[in-house]
């Protein structure tokens, strides 16, 4: 007798290990676009800039890049140009966000557009990195790009979405089907 069921490889219990392996080797990469995100809600939220937060971040990013590199590199001393590399490519990108958290710069903006120049500060330091050492890491400069005008246009409609959102719970709760039926009032 033939078996022609699906192959177990094929199943959903493969499709759902390869997104838990893909979601275990990104999980990094999302942490680090998720705490970008939370700082710049942060300062908007608070009005005042975080001012390790972001450092912490640039270097974080940094590491991870050593870290990613050192495993391509072929020998020593590619290992040591890698590390001088990134070393000095995050110390000026730290210095230029550092500049923008300068009071005499920071009283121009706002902690709204303090957090986004920060932001795609930060974002333009990973895609360059990662040009060079991991497209992961420039992906994650994308992402992060990517969330600077999405940032702003949530925070420009969020009593819209707010309102829409209210909306369609409005309507939901109108026409949801009640249990034990219609009674009339005739």
């Amino acid at each position: 007798m033939n078996d022609y069921s699906v192959a177990p490889e094929f199943g959903d219990q493969a499709v759902a290990a390869r997104a838990g392996g893909w979601l275990k080797r990104k999980a990094p990469y999302l942490v680090v676009l998720g705490l970008a995100i939370f700082g710049v809600a942060y300062t908007s939220l608070a009005q005042q800039p975080l001012y390790g937060y972001w450092e912490f971040l640039g270097v974080a990013i940094g590491v991870a890049c050593v870290v990613i590199g050192w495993r391509q590199a072929p020998d020593r001393r590619a290992r040591f140009v890698l590390a001088r590399t990134q070393a000095l490519h995050w110390a000026a990108f730290l210095v230029a966000m550092n500049i923008v958290l300068w009071p005499s710069v920071n009283g121009f903006l706002s902690a709204p557009a303090t957090g986004l120049a920060l932001l795609l500060l930060l974002s333009l330091g990973a895609f360059v990195a990662g040009i060079h050492v991991s497209f992961d890491i420039a992906a994650l400069g994308v992402a992060m790009a990517i969330a600077v005008p999405a940032i702003a246009w949530f925070k420009q409609s969020a009593l819209f979405l707010i309102l829409a959102a209210l909306g369609l719970a409005a309507v939901a709760v109108a026409f949801w089907p009640r249990r034990g039926g219609e009674t009339s009032a005739a």
